[in-house]
């Protein structure tokens, strides 16, 4: 996609959202089901089913997914989704490249065998290796946006509020 493509498929959307900036908060949603059998939950997708499990150092079988590599899976996707859209927009040259991360857990927190073990991620690194002939004043540019705007950095980055809920059927 070039920088022109970009810019027509994404100016009536900026357009409507300065226009109406209430229907530019939109609400994504992800759905599981838990079946009686096995510590699974299976998540839809919106194009295939996932069956997340428990991760082989807590217990699992390795078959399911794990939901922390899950968690870094939507992070690498959404980053690298974004560095190409912001390359893409400042005309920046990329023949290709990757996008990695990885975070430190310490399962002694979510097993619950030392209450002062942290439950998540300690730490998370992101990385990019690029093949570009951008300057390196266009890399620090391309790499700042693309931390401003990916979505899932900035949520992981940023804590947003979270609520539970619960609903029981049954007795």
């Amino acid at each position: 996609m070039k920088a022109e493509q970009l810019r027509a498929a994404q100016a009536p959307f900026k357009t409507l959202y300065r226009e109406a900036p209430e229907k530019a908060v939109i609400t994504l949603k992800a759905k599981g089901s838990l079946d009686e059998d096995g510590v699974t939950c299976k998540v839809e997708t919106g194009r295939a089913l996932v069956e997340a499990g428990l991760h082989p150092a807590t217990g699992g079988d390795g078959i399911a997914l794990c939901s922390g590599d899950m968690l870094l899976e939507a992070l690498v996707a959404c980053a690298g989704v974004t560095l190409k859209a912001v390359a893409t927009a400042l005309e920046l040259p990329l023949r290709g490249g990757s996008v990695s991360a990885e975070g430190d857990l310490d399962v002694r927190g979510t097993l619950g065998v030392d209450k002062a073990a942290p439950v998540g991620f300690r730490e998370i690194r992101l990385a990019f290796d690029l093949d570009s002939d951008a300057s390196p004043e266009q890399i620090d540019t391309l790499m700042k946006l693309t931390e401003r705007y990916c979505v899932v950095f900035q949520t992981l980055n940023q804590r947003p509020a979270l609520k539970v809920a619960r609903r029981v059927k049954g007795g």
